[in-house]
C-alpha cells in the first residue's frame, strides 16, 4: 500500500505544480503556456529542487535559497522573459500550489504536508 500512496502523492504533487505553472505563465507572461510543458518545467524544476537539496539543503537559509533560486532558473529556462518574469511565476505557482493544497487538506483528501508544498 505504501507503494500505492508514494505514487499518488508523486501524482498528485506534479499535478499541483503543473496548475500553478500554468496560472503563473499565463497570468504573468500572458500566453497559453501548454499543460504539457507546464507539466515538464514542473517535474523538471521537482527534480532540480531536489538534488540540489540532498547537496546543500543542509545548510540553514542558503540551502533554503539556493534550492529556491534552483527551481526558479528552471522556469527561467522554460519561459520567455528573463529572472524578473521567472520570480513572478514562480511566486503565482506558488499561491496557486498552496490554494490547491489547502482545499485538498480540506475537503479532507490529503494532509498539506502530504504534497510537499514548502512552508505550508
Amino acid at each position: 500500500m505504501a507503494v500505492v500512496d508514494s505514487i499518488l502523492i508523486f501524482v498528485l504533487s506534479l499535478l499541483v505544480g503543473t496548475v500553478g505553472i500554468l496560472a503563473g505563465v499565463r497570468l504573468v507572461v500572458d500566453r497559453d503556456a501548454g499543460f504539457a510543458n507546464a507539466a515538464m518545467t514542473a517535474l523538471i524544476g521537482a527534480i532540480a529542487w531536489a538534488i540540489t537539496s540532498f547537496f546543500v539543503g543542509w545548510v540553514p537559509i542558503l540551502g533554503v535559497l539556493l534550492m529556491l533560486a534552483v527551481w526558479v532558473g528552471v522556469i527561467n529556462w522554460r519561459y520567455p522573459g528573463g529572472w524578473g518574469t521567472a520570480v513572478a511565476i514562480g511566486f503565482v505557482a506558488w499561491i496557486v500550489a498552496v490554494a490547491l493544497v489547502y482545499a485538498f487538506a480540506v475537503i479532507g483528501f490529503v494532509t498539506p504536508d502530504a504534497l510537499g508544498i514548502p512552508d505550508v
